[in-house]
């Protein structure tokens, strides 16, 4: 039997048993040794729990302090440490890389801009999926450089999208000699302490608390796994840390700390090839959608785990999602699924938060569009509150019901009171606000 073991932050109604199910479910169909999640909603963590082993051969159950490789997470963080360098005056993205390096290719063309965005044209060191021998061996990421930064662009810089991990060596090796410190130290001493992150450091520095790296072959057990050599994964890859930890950062993001105003809009904006074709990625993130819903993402894979992270910046929820094993879709359909149930249980509290003003004779009108504010004058609310505060304490909201119309979201709940169910009619725009909140009695 798999037992979470973990610690709920905040209480978000049911989806924690929710959460419980589905994941202690997903791990059994999966054979994996762990897995690992922390959830935000309404910026704060309502969720952080890990469900199995962190070693099976010693037994040892994962917990919510148990240390996971983040991988390509990490790049988040690089392209944060040169925009905070850029706020102090040290470097810009716009800068040449040949200020810095002038010995790489083209290196007079291509930008920090374009290393960030993975639009330079610099060829992937790491594109296996599988550790080789070389990446068991150290390495300096000056080396790096000298190997694949040295050969001919793999396209004209700015012309096309192309992950490459070298480009975020590059990048932290630009940062490292505009500043004069190690990158990690930086992260520690202006993102890590300040957001009260304790876990994150190099994944080459073991600790106690750190889960074993597991692989798969083909649909076998889980095996043990060699892991990177020191200098390979730098500032591409090089960060551990709990989902709870990095749920701290993406509630720093979503509250827009620590970047200035300035430096988050550059962050999470899309950089655009020289055609202006779309790249859905901006520095270390990718732009997507779930559910028409905005999403700022990146998933990381270094030798034994894998790791995902979804922020949604509209809805102040967040998820990530830890496993100590590759080689198995696991985490990103298991994160798609929780990324679900937060999204309709932050609807559903919402909704909850809304029928209580009622009661009590008000709303929240930022929530609604003039329309649904001019519906709502004081004769309405006055019915709203005279009609329903006699029905007693909200006891459950559920959802019926979900289509589109009229270029909005139509959605149908059924609300129980202590002492009566109603039905709720409403319509939701694109930008979340409602243009129609209708309580209706059911027969």
């Amino acid at each position: 039997m798999l037992v979470p073991a973990g610690l709920v932050l905040a209480q978000p109604s049911s989806l924690s048993g929710q959460l419980d199910e589905k994941i202690s479910a997903a791990l059994r169909a999966s054979g994996a040794p762990s897995v690992s999640v922390a959830v935000v909603q309404n910026n704060q963590i309502v969720y952080a729990k890990a469900f199995g082993k962190a070693d099976m051969a010693r037994d040892k159950a994962a917990d919510a302090g148990t240390r996971y490789a983040v991988g390509s997470i990490s790049k988040q963080f690089t392209a944060a440490a040169l925009l905070l360098l850029q706020e102090q005056g040290k470097v810009s993205l716009d800068d040449k890389v040949a200020k810095y390096f002038p010995d790489l290719t083209r290196a007079g063309e291509i930008t920090i801009r374009e290393l960030l965005s993975h639009t330079s044209g610099y060829e992937d060191y790491a594109p296996q999926d599988y550790i080789i021998p070389e990446w068991t061996k150290p390495i300096t990421p000056r080396q790096i450089m000298d190997r694949w930064a040295k050969k001919p662009l793999n396209f004209d810089p700015g012309t096309r999208w192309q992950y490459s991990n070298t480009n975020y060596v590059i990048a932290g090796q630009i940062f490292e000699k505009a500043s004069g410190r190690p990158l990690v130290e930086f992260l520690r001493e202006k993102i890590f302490a300040p957001l009260g992150m304790i876990t994150p450091g190099d994944i080459t520095e073991h600790a106690v608390a750190d889960a074993t790296a597991y692989t798969r072959y083909a649909l076998g057990p889980p095996r043990t796994v060699a892991r990177e050599g020191t200098g390979w994964m730098f500032a591409a890859g090089e960060l551990a840390m709990t989902p709870s930890d990095l749920a701290r950062w993406d509630i720093a993001l979503l509250q827009k700390r620590i970047l200035s105003p300035r430096s988050y809009e550059e962050f999470t904006r899309e950089v655009k090839l020289k055609d202006g074709k779309d790249t859905h990625y901006a520095l270390g993130l990718s732009l997507g959608e779930m559910n028409g819903t905005p999403t700022l993402s990146h998933g990381g894979e270094v030798s034994g785990f894998l790791a995902t992270n979804t922020v949604f910046p509209e809805k102040g929820i967040a998820v990530a999602v830890f496993s100590n094993e590759d080689g198995i879709s696991l985490i990103g359909p298991l994160a798609r699924q929780i990324a679900q149930l937060a999204l309709e249980s932050g609807e559903i509290q919402q909704v909850r938060g809304i029928l209580y003003g009622m009661q009590h004779g008000h709303i929240d009108r930022a929530l609604f569009t003039s329309n649904a504010n001019s519906y709502f004058n004081d004769v309405v609310l006055h019915d709203f509150e005279t009609s329903l505060t006699p029905l007693g304490p909200l006891q459950a909201v559920t959802k019926t019901a979900e289509q589109l119309r009229g270029g909005m979201t139509h959605r149908s709940y059924r609300a129980q009171f202590e002492k009566k169910t109603v039905l709720l009619n409403i319509y939701v725009m694109p930008d979340g606000k409602y243009e129609q909140f209708m309580v209706e009695e059911t027969m």
